[in-house]
């Protein structure tokens, strides 16, 4: 219409109205930003009953959702290219059809860099098409891309579009997403390392009395929203477990994180140290040069991803310079040895030592008062030493070693960390696992009553005699959400006779033997994960437990139950996703009624050896996605598989994945798996 550039908003929305009003329409809005802009076009928008559609992309979760408000609305996730779509795109933009045989594994490589993109597939297939068709050439483009996309006019127009979601997030985010460009390419990141660092470095900031990490986690979903960071892994309650980014984004914040000197990164082409000012170093190769040689004393985090042995004169060279250090993550070095001068690094507020080779830690970590996170997992230091009680301001000390080689034993196979008298100074510690009871005796637990803030516990080798302290204890931690006891012997009784049970309780881990089912345990609402091991259960253990209405996992292992049948009953546990029996050695059947474990998506039996029928009953189970094998008689597995002409294959051919795992050898990993087919994949 005429004037339409002079138009006030009302007029405007009049006239769209009259021009739809007798349409079959469909209105394309392509990359939305903005939160609310349904509502600034939903009185344009008439809803005339005669079949017409809106669609919107948007690179945030947070648009799609607000106009929930307004419109009934689908929200369609796209997902990245398969990789024979990813690669069937790449070949017709770089060759117009078909890949040359010289070129495939270089072009192969340059596909899975793209990550399943489109926009990147495009672009860098375009450049591609452009350049000479020799393995040289490819190989060039392939190893210099950040290169080319700072030079290049086919990519530059990608560079600008995922510029663009970085510069729109706002200040208390860009430190967060530049955090990603420190680690490694194609680096799965593990979601609670991350915020933990965030939380030490400042990037994240009380709100209204909010739990830091709560508001950590908020920061990460934001993210997520935002299409700027990718899920790898999710946990059986939903929650992220790990995440990545897209290696074309990782790219753009390398070079926001040079503009910005945010953090310097030592690669294995480089073996010079730069003297520019920055603030962190992400070393993945040359540590103990880098280490001895730089003299940036404003340096605020180190992160070492170097696969060399680090070596100790370096280690403490470089504690003595850096006194800034905020945040030091050796994670999965090789470091042998913790230097004595650790306590002069006054301002460290996370130390990542887990899956090193550590065994001691210095008297002198009594001084790094201002330490938030002390990471020992996984290494093998089994005692802590009593200065370590002054760190009033710890929050989270996981602490233990598991052992993969030899025979498996429940008890055994995690070894704590024992502590000094004095424990209960530790007034701020939210989480603590695994300590040894024994060292330390019901004095030590009795101290426990004083870590109020404590919402996961972990506690090793336990003694009948220590039952009434334990309860006094762990009564008193109003915020626990995580629990784990486990008795010192497979003989001994515990008898943990709570009168009052924290209300908060979502991990329930007990392993030892148990009278009886605790009569509080059916009670814990809030349950999400219960593992029961060594209780040996005579009666079954699942009615008492089938009304649990938030339980998402159970896993009854090592004669949890000691009896032949269980009985899953109709309407019994009406939110469970995964279901573990192990190493039941007197189950020899399982009967589940129809109605029965509606939401099971797993269920995995491991080591059964009485179990020798299949039952009958998984036919029911409509929804399950993943039935497991491990270890059971031959007699079961020959029955189910089609190959060996198995009659009860048509009980579990519905299920999408079967999977039978035998043992192979005698270490923990020592294994193979074999798929069995079903209809899904016959």
């Amino acid at each position: 219409p005429k004037g339409l550039q002079k138009m006030d908003g009302n007029t405007l929305i009049y006239q769209v109205r009259q021009y739809l009003e007798a349409k079959r329409y469909l209105v394309f809005f392509d990359d939305v930003w903005k939160e609310n802009f349904s509502d600034e076009i939903e009185h344009a928008l008439i809803s005339n009953n005669k079949g017409s559609r809106i669609i919107v992309t948007t690179r945030m979760m947070h648009v799609a959702e607000y106009f929930k408000k307004s419109f009934p609305v689908h929200v369609h996730k796209l997902q990245p290219l398969s990789p024979n779509k990813a690669w069937e795109l790449f070949c017709n933009k770089a060759f117009r059809g078909q890949c040359p045989t010289e070129l495939e594994d270089v072009s192969k490589e340059i596909v899975q860099k793209c990550g399943g993109l489109p926009l990147a597939i495009v672009a860098i297939g375009g450049l591609l098409s452009t350049k000479a068709k020799t393995i040289f050439e490819w190989e060039k483009v392939s190893r210099n891309l950040r290169m080319e996309l700072d030079r290049n006019v086919h990519l530059t127009s990608l560079v600008k579009i995922l510029s663009l979601s970085y510069d729109d997030l706002p200040y208390h985010l860009k430190s967060c997403m530049l955090y990603f460009g420190i680690y490694p390419e194609d680096y799965v990141i593990k979601r609670k390392r991350l915020t933990r660092q965030w939380m030490a470095e400042g990037f994240v900031k009380d709100e209204e009395n909010r739990p830091l990490e709560e508001v950590a986690e908020e920061h990460m979903t934001q993210l997520i929203h935002r299409s700027l960071v990718q899920v790898s892994k999710v946990g059986f309650d939903g929650k992220v477990k790990s995440c990545q980014v897209h290696d074309l984004l990782r790219e753009v914040v390398i070079r926001k994180m040079k503009d910005l000197s945010f953090c310097h990164i030592m690669q294995e082409d480089a073996d010079h140290v730069t003297v520019g000012i920055t603030r962190r170093f992400s070393i993945a190769a040359n540590a103990n040069n880098v280490l001895r040689s730089s003299s940036n004393k404003g340096i605020r985090a180190i992160f070492v991803f170097d696969k060399g042995e680090l070596n100790e004169h370096c280690t403490s060279r470089a504690f003595s310079k850096f006194k800034l250090l905020k945040v030091l993550d050796f994670e999965k070095s090789l470091l042998n040895y913790v230097p004595d001068n650790l306590g002069s690094l006054f301002h460290l507020r996370y130390l990542n030592l887990s899956h090193t080779k550590v065994t001691v830690l210095p008297r002198s970590i009594g001084k790094l008062v201002n330490l938030e996170t002390l990471d020992l997992r996984q290494t093998q230091v089994h005692e802590l030493p009593k200065e370590i009680n002054k760190l009033t301001k710890l929050r989270l000390l996981p602490a233990y070693y598991r052992k993969y080689e030899g025979h498996y034993s429940m008890l055994n196979f995690t070894t704590g960390v024992r502590m000094q008298e004095g424990i209960g100074c530790l007034t701020s510690l939210q989480k603590l696992y695994f300590l040894e009871a024994d060292h330390g005796g019901i004095g030590l637990i009795q101290e426990l009553k004083k870590l109020r803030q404590l919402r996961k516990l972990g506690i090793r080798r336990v003694r009948g005699e220590y039952d009434n302290a334990l309860c006094a204890t762990i009564q008193e931690m109003k915020h626990l959400e995580s629990l784990n006891i486990s008795a010192i012997n497979e003989e001994e009784i515990l008898d943990l006779d709570f009168v009052w049970t924290p209300p908060n309780l979502k991990v329930l881990n007990l392993k030892g033997r148990l009278t009886n089912l605790p009569n509080w345990i059916p009670k814990l609402k809030y349950l999400v994960k219960l593992r029961l091991g060594l209780s040996n259960f005579e009666h079954d253990p699942l009615d008492s437990l089938k009304n649990l209405p938030n339980l998402l996992r159970l896993n009854l292992w090592d004669d949890a139950f000691a009896g032949e049948n269980l009985h899953f009953k109709v309407g019994g546990f009406p939110k469970m996703k995964e279901l573990d029996l192990t190493r039941l050695n007197k189950l020899s059947s399982i009967t589940i009624e129809k109605g029965a474990l509606l939401g099971l998506h797993h269920f995995r039996f491991n080591n059964n050896p009485q179990l020798k029928v299949v039952p009958q009953d998984l036919q029911y189970l409509e929804n399950l996605q993943f039935l497991g094998f491990a270890d059971m008689p031959s007699e079961l597995v020959e029955s189910i598989d089609p190959n060996k002409k198995g009659d009860c294959h048509w009980i579990i051919k519905h299920v999408p994945l079967v999977l039978i795992r035998q043992k192979k050898g005698s270490r923990f990993h020592d294994y193979e798996l074999y798929p069995i087919p079903t209809i899904s994949i016959v």
